[in-house]
């Protein structure tokens, strides 16, 4: 009977720190990206599939958690409020690119353009600082060709690439409906 409680102390005390830290990563999106969040445009990213059935916000979501998380784990000493507001905006697009209707008006190749596109809009929309833009611009390497040359640039796109992955072989799983 010792050892089980011990276990179940053990067990309440990790889920106790799981909750806290949940809660400290909410805390820091409220903090520094809350006239994002709260930005009828990065609602509209609630309609989109990025990857199998997550969405575009979930995915910009788990980006910006994923992000901290590295930053944190890694003791990297990234600048938070870049950090989140570059997760949040970094695939600020504003379109179905698995539409095909409308990306016939577009160029196809949307993995390639599209950070140029997500710059553009929120460059419309917020004020950005020049390591926000990097971020923004450079998630997509090696496909952006020129390498990330901040440390925040480098975290997002590390935290964007596992999340794709995951959300692609369908490990994370969204609420969207499944693409076609």
């Amino acid at each position: 009977m010792h050892l089980l409680e011990g276990y179940r102390q053990r067990r309440r005390e990790r889920l106790r720190r799981l909750y806290e830290r949940h809660k400290n990563i909410h805390r820091l999106l409220r903090k520094h990206g809350e006239d994002i969040l709260q930005s009828e445009n990065f609602r509209s990213t609630r309609a989109h599939i990025q990857h199998g059935t997550m969405t575009v916000h979930n995915h910009c979501m788990d980006v910006a958690r994923y992000s901290l998380l590295l930053n944190k784990k890694l003791g990297i000493g990234c600048n938070k409020h870049d950090l989140i507001r570059g997760a949040l905006l970094h695939d600020y697009f504003l379109y179905d690119w698995h539409d095909k209707e409308y990306l016939a008006h577009r160029q196809r190749l949307h993995g390639f353009h599209h950070p140029a596109t997500a710059l553009h809009n929120a460059e419309k929309e917020y004020q950005l600082n020049d390591i926000q833009r990097e971020i923004i611009k450079k998630h997509m390497w090696p496909l952006s060709v020129v390498p990330p040359v901040c440390r925040e640039a480098w975290v997002v796109t590390a935290a964007d690439k596992y999340c794709s992955f995951m959300e692609t072989v369908g490990l994370h799983k969204g609420h969207g409906a499944k693409a076609s």
